[in-house]
């Protein structure tokens, strides 16, 4: 399947001088983050830095549904305030789990590097996801992070704010990944890079609404009996055919990575 125009897309070191051009990578591979590439949801994860490895009960009731940017960033202003600092951050990053079977799906990414082009689109934060990816060894497989910014004060509070704005109902106000994952594509087509097919792998109600926008010729991997994977069954029940991609459900991560290599194998 032809995504966009043909053309070379990424930088050609040698093109004009008479040697062949860098191809352009064949697959784009979306990835999330909380849930998916890491066991747990890192927002969670850093309250292990408050004190008691808690937060009082008036922070927690001001939770709202659709609104967790906001309220993570009241989280983060106590946990300042109760004199937690960037390194105790970076410790907690550092030391959260990746989810079963994702070393193996990097490792097999590494190897085959020139055949996807990678990117992570999150609802956590910047500075969390970079700590964790390179305390991993694995944060150079990224081309591009999207996420909420994120950074330290001139007091050494740990200040979150949202990723963009956005007219989709189906997702919080700080992010849409629907919005992101197109921009990024009609930005990459502008580029002259084209990609044969688009892999998904996710969790949440938030990786659904993306999905959504996949052909029949891209493949989703929701995380099994996670709500990505509920609401494409549900849909699929409502709305026969109308999810169009290739659904493959994952326990561990090693399955992602042994259908993409099936995928290769067949192009050989």
């Amino acid at each position: 399947m032809k995504r966009c125009c043909e053309g070379v897309g990424l930088p050609c070191l040698f093109k004009g001088v008479g040697m062949a051009s860098h191809r352009p990578p064949k697959y784009l591979l979306v990835f999330d983050f909380d849930e998916t590439i890491i066991n747990e949801n890192s927002d969670d994860s850093i309250v292990r830095a408050a004190p008691g490895q808690a937060l009082p009960e008036h922070i927690r009731q001001t939770f709202r549904e659709g609104f967790y940017n906001e309220y993570m960033q009241r989280v983060l202003a106590y946990m300042g305030d109760q004199g937690v600092k960037m390194g105790d951050f970076k410790t907690v990053y550092e030391n959260i789990p990746l989810s079963p079977g994702m070393p193996d799906l990097f490792q097999f990414l590494s190897k085959n590097h020139e055949l996807f082009e990678i990117i992570l689109i999150s609802d956590a934060n910047m500075f969390g996801i970079e700590c964790t990816l390179r305390a991993a060894g694995f944060y150079s497989l990224f081309r591009k992070i999207f996420s909420n910014p994120s950074s330290f004060d001139k007091r050494g509070y740990f200040t979150l704010g949202p990723y963009h704005s956005h007219k989709c109902l189906d997702c919080p106000a700080n992010m849409c990944k629907r919005k992101i994952l197109t921009e990024y594509l009609a930005e990459r087509a502008q580029e002259e890079v084209e990609f044969e097919r688009v892999f998904y792998v996710g969790d949440g109600a938030n990786d659904f609404c993306p999905s959504v926008t996949l052909t029949s010729a891209d493949v989703a991997f929701p995380r099994k009996g996670y709500p990505m994977h509920r609401m494409t069954q549900e849909m699929e029940k409502q709305q026969p055919g109308a999810f169009q991609a290739t659904v493959v459900p994952w326990e561990s991560a090693a399955e992602v990575a042994r259908y993409l290599q099936e995928v290769l194998k067949k192009k050989c």
